[in-house]
């Protein structure tokens, strides 16, 4: 059962409220007896339903009740909202309720996406098969007679951020009556932050967000620290790398965030002059400074297919750009995190209750077809059995261990990864814990290709 909440912070003044609302817990989600959502409530109110026997566990990640004795004609339902803030590996949902432009968030969902892995498993595929046509081990004509790509095709690893996000969307509408959608629909325009200049036909950008975007990048790249020192929590300035009175451009590979004293101290030196004395600094600065626009690419592909879905699937969608969501998240004194930005899309006057904690949720598939593990080659070197399930469970089953002596004596729970010779071994908060006979086990919720950690809300750096 979730912890008690503490209820919801009064109204303050906006630039009081990052520090002075009162962050309560995240709420229970409630169905009626036939399945259909509720308004969400408060973990005591949950806890005093299930104890009289008016409800029963529907779900236990997150944790979703179902009444036996109401019906949603006989209820009062508000309704809630969604606020999305896509991004290239997490994506922040928070659960809202909106009213004249005060926002209480309910509840945070912070979405790890796995595009990365997706790229690196089909670029090893490619990688095998080019290996046997070339080395003739093993024959494979290639491909050239079915390489048609669809109308609004997306490669793999992006097409997988869209679908995990509107998963997502379409469970919590699934447990919470979602009225509306907030969605940032980012535009990184990589072409002009490449080239570091202005554009011809680009002067329409040039309005009062103008900068934003970048600004937001170059915070993300350097993860909101001095690039010379380290330092964080201080105001940051946009430092030239190459300093531009010795021709130094303004492209993005030659911008960095740097503290004010750095920024002065170094003045219009170079950089290899001024980190003279720490070469090995000055090695990871010039690397960083080249990393390729992978995140921002990625986000810019996805933006329009994920607005497209939210459409299709809900009545009411309302899209704000990440200026917007930057200019009310500083107004208003909230951190920076993904699922406080969620909270932040969009229009709004107040934010008087955030969740002191975040379902921190990560991508981590169903398995694989594949009965092999293949060597350097691309050959089998093992094989692996084609039963999934042992003893009832299935490796990724949420689970409750109680040992009850021994070493491992405890209550353990996490997700579990079954051995057909029924010792187990399952991965807990606290790490990862091997040879837990399967008599101990009981199961929580069957897998369904994400892996659950609970966490208090923190700062995040990655885009």
């Amino acid at each position: 059962m979730p912890d008690a909440s503490p209820g919801a912070g009064r109204v303050t003044p906006n630039h009081q409220v990052g520090e002075k609302a009162r962050e309560g817990h995240p709420v229970v989600f409630v169905l009626d007896k036939h399945g259909t959502p509720l308004q969400p409530t408060s973990p005591p109110r949950a806890r005093k339903l299930l104890c009289q026997g008016r409800a029963v566990v529907a779900r236990h990640t997150p944790f979703v009740i179902r009444l036996k004795d109401r019906t949603v004609c006989a209820s009062q339902v508000d309704g809630v909202e969604l606020g999305i803030d896509p991004g290239s590996k997490h994506t922040g949902i928070a659960v809202l309720t909106a009213k004249n432009g005060e926002r209480r968030g309910l509840y945070a969902v912070e979405l790890a996406h796995r595009g990365s892995v997706i790229r690196d498993k089909l670029t090893a595929r490619a990688a095998y098969r080019r290996g046997r046509r070339s080395r003739n081990l093993r024959y494979r004509a290639p491909r050239f007679s079915n390489r048609a790509r669809p109308q609004g095709w997306l490669a793999p690893s992006l097409r997988h951020r869209v679908d995990t996000t509107m998963s997502w969307t379409d469970r919590l509408a699934r447990w919470a009556p979602v009225r509306a959608v907030h969605v940032e629909r980012v535009a990184f325009d990589t072409h002009a932050m490449s080239n570091g200049g202005p554009l011809e036909g680009a002067e329409y950008q040039h309005g009062t967000l103008h900068g934003t975007e970048v600004r937001e990048y170059l915070l993300a790249k350097w993860r909101r620290s001095c690039a010379y020192c380290g330092i964080t929590g201080v105001p940051l300035n946009i430092d030239h790398i190459h300093p531009r009175s010795r021709s130094g451009s303004d492209r993005i590979s030659n911008l960095c965030t740097a503290c004010i004293p750095c920024n002065e101290k170094k003045s219009n030196q170079l950089v290899e002059d001024f980190l003279r004395q720490s070469p090995c600094q000055l090695a990871r600065i010039l690397a960083q400074a080249k990393a390729p626009l992978r995140d921002a690419a990625a986000v810019n592909a996805t933006r329009w297919v994920l607005w497209h879905a939210l459409d299709t699937a809900f009545p009411n969608v309302h899209t704000a750009s990440g200026g917007r969501t930057k200019w009310n998240r500083m107004r208003t004194g909230t951190p920076k995190t993904h699922t406080l930005d969620a909270l932040c899309v969009g229009e709004l006057d107040t934010i008087t209750r955030t969740p002191a904690r975040v379902l921190a949720v990560t991508a981590t598939g169903r398995g694989t077809y594949a009965r092999t593990r293949t060597d350097k080659y691309g050959f089998p070197r093992l094989r692996l059995p084609r039963q999934k399930q042992f003893f009832g469970y299935q490796t990724g089953d949420l689970a409750s261990a109680v040992v009850r002596t021994g070493k491992k004596a405890g209550t353990h729970v996490g997700r579990v990864a079954v051995r057909a010779t029924g010792r187990f071994n399952i991965k807990t908060a606290h790490g990862l814990i091997q040879g837990i006979g399967h008599k101990h086990f009981r199961l929580l919720q069957r897998a369904d290709g994400y892996a659950y950690t609970a966490r208090p809300e923190g700062p995040t750096v990655a885009i």
